[in-house]
């Protein structure tokens, strides 16, 4: 007798963070890695999805006012279905579920459907882009106290729920999300029922992001101030005197970059360290592939010139996949470095040296400018070419320079 057992699955509700990917938690990017399935929302930062598997179905589920959208139930049914499949289910909201996400109703329907769930906070909005505006939501010299109220309420109440009067009396910073489209309203609303006038406003829009955009005024103007700034949504509303520690506070919007847009193109696996590098600077940064790094189409061929390795006398790298393409093959094939022989290495830049050196070999031959002429140009500088062997490493779509010259120089080459 066998006997079939069935994955079960689970439903996960991570918060995504504001917007800067830096700022998601290790247990949000775990279960992304991890993911069979994710839903996620319009605010998420896209280059977080490309923590994905390969192989993990992407969906997105809209949440961006007056565009297409999944209603409410559309999603709660979505996450339910799937996870009754047995598979492990992501749901990727932006900022935090549980802070005017709507988590709270997607937990509930997971609960009345039986389904395992798990929830992930996520930094929220109303802290992280007040933060990144250099507003700090709590001081002690200025107030003990926050409230979060949001402007987008639900269309079916018959009256709005927010209470002004008590929002007069408590004073201290108040945040409201989700309300650019009612701002105006908002703030009539608060002068009428006794906020103060000169109360400072803050608006910031795409906090923590390169794209952060902040406007300050007070609560007399705030909302004329947005109309001729054409300031849209997605922003965060802050009212309160931390709004004047700005002045003094003001980190990210001052670096180098902050407010230029760069496209990053390198292989997604290898665009990482410089789109972190280049955020760090301030730069909205998008990552853009234009190239994807997959094995030699000919692997046969390509292993079996990396198993005669030894019998060259030099092996020439042009890039870091080149080297990482090369020794993942040499290794399988070999378990002592030293099969690779007499051959002497050239690599063209410095990166493409450094993941040579961490295989803890030797470069022989680095040209000082990062391009095919300069390598041959050192091998004029060392005496020639003429009838040695050369096994260049390099992308199959690559310039035939390299291999052209030093053919004609009289080598014999090979390339992988």
């Amino acid at each position: 007798m066998t006997m079939s057992i069935t994955k079960k699955g689970k439903c996960f509700l991570v918060g995504a963070g504001p917007g800067d990917p830096g700022l998601a938690t290790l247990r949000g990017k775990e279960l992304l890695e991890q993911a069979d399935v994710i839903v996620y929302d319009a605010l998420v930062n896209p280059e977080m999805l490309g923590w994905a598997r390969p192989d993990a179905e992407i969906i997105f589920a809209g949440k961006r006012p007056g565009g297409k959208t999944f209603s409410q139930d559309e999603i709660n049914a979505l996450l339910i279905e799937k996870t009754r499949l047995g598979k492990n289910v992501v749901r990727l909201k932006g900022g935090d579920p549980f802070v005017f996400g709507r988590g709270g109703e997607e937990a509930e329907a997971l609960v009345a459907a039986g389904i395992d769930f798990e929830v992930v906070p996520g930094i929220t909005s109303a802290i992280a882009a007040p933060a990144y505006a250099g507003i700090p939501v709590t001081h002690r010299a200025q107030n003990s106290h926050v409230t979060f109220f949001t402007g987008h309420e639900d269309p079916a109440k018959s009256e709005s729920a927010l209470d002004f009067d008590a929002l007069a009396k408590l004073g201290g910073t108040q945040v409201m999300l989700m309300g650019m489209n009612k701002l105006a309203a908002v703030t009539r609303e608060m002068l009428a029922h006794g906020t103060r006038q000169n109360v400072p406003v803050a608006l910031i829009r795409l906090g923590t992001s390169g794209q952060q955009r902040t406007i300050v005024g007070t609560l007399e103007n705030i909302a004329e101030r947005a109309s001729a700034a054409g300031l849209e949504a997605p922003a965060v509303a802050i009212f309160g005197d931390v709004v004047e520690l700005r002045k003094n506070l003001n980190w990210f919007e001052k670096r180098p970059l902050f407010g230029k847009r760069i496209v990053v193109t390198r292989a997604r696996k290898q665009a990482g360290k410089l789109s972190s590098q280049l955020r760090e600077l301030g730069a909205d940064v998008i990552e853009l592939p234009t190239i994807r790094i997959e094995p030699p189409s000919n692997l046969r061929e390509f292993a079996e010139l990396v198993q005669d390795a030894h019998s060259y006398d030099w092996i020439v790298f042009t890039s870091v996949n080149g080297v990482d393409a090369f020794f993942e093959i040499f290794f399988k094939l070999y378990d002592d470095a030293r099969e690779i022989g007499g051959a002497k290495i050239a690599a063209i830049g410095p990166a493409t040296a450094q993941r040579v050196k961490e295989f803890h070999f030797h470069v022989d031959l680095q040209p000082a400018e990062f391009v095919a002429e300069e390598v041959i140009k050192e091998f004029q500088k060392a005496g020639g070419v003429e009838n040695l062997r050369i096994l260049i490493a390099r992308a199959e779509k690559a310039r035939d320079l390299l291999p052209k010259q030093l053919s004609g120089m009289g080598a014999i080459v090979d390339e992988a």
